[in-house]
């Protein structure tokens, strides 16, 4: 980890962090949040970060559109491979949304000294995520999605559905 990032993360008091989203994007970050300040963020207009939600992006882009909500206690990581929210969505408490995984494919190696792979994530605008989620790095949701509380997603996800489980699966279509 470079000094840069070690100062974003933590020297840079919250309050500051808010003060500066604010006045960067016109959101509104909660100053009991942590969010990276990093040029790879975009977060738009009159998006809402709650308490205690973490949000990192070392190396790919996280870009939020407008008028997001995202819960408390939620973390969003993005990788190489990116994190996208769309406009008017919804975040649920809680929700764990990451942009990486390993490769585990070499028994002989601990999964965690393996090379880490990130595809990333495509979250469309008016998608409505239930408190609890896992989205995982891969995932691509669809407009006007609803995903169930608890559920996790790691593949793509048609739009206008309605998803639940683990793995989340269309119980209804949306006409």
């Amino acid at each position: 980890m470079n000094i840069g990032k070690i100062a974003r993360r933590f020297l840079i008091p919250a309050p500051l962090t808010t003060v500066l989203y604010l006045l960067k994007f016109g959101c509104k970050v909660s100053p009991k949040s942590e969010v990276e300040l990093s040029p790879l963020i975009k977060i738009g207009k009159g998006t809402q970060v709650s308490s205690f939600t973490k949000i990192k992006a070392s190396d790919g882009k996280l870009m939020i559109g407008r008028d997001v909500s995202i819960g408390t206690s939620c973390f969003i990581s993005a990788d190489k491979g990116g994190v996208t929210i769309g406009d008017h969505s919804m975040i649920g408490s809680n929700t764990t949304i990451v942009g990486n995984n390993y490769r585990y494919d070499v028994l002989e190696t601990p999964v965690c000294q393996q090379e880490k792979t990130s595809k990333g994530i495509i979250i469309s605008s008016n998608v409505w995520v239930g408190a609890g989620c896992v989205i995982l790095d891969g995932a691509q949701i669809g407009m006007n999605v609803i995903i169930t509380p608890n559920s996790v997603v790691s593949g793509k996800i048609a739009a206008n559905t309605i998803v639940q489980g683990n793995p989340a699966k269309v119980i209804f279509t949306r006409r």
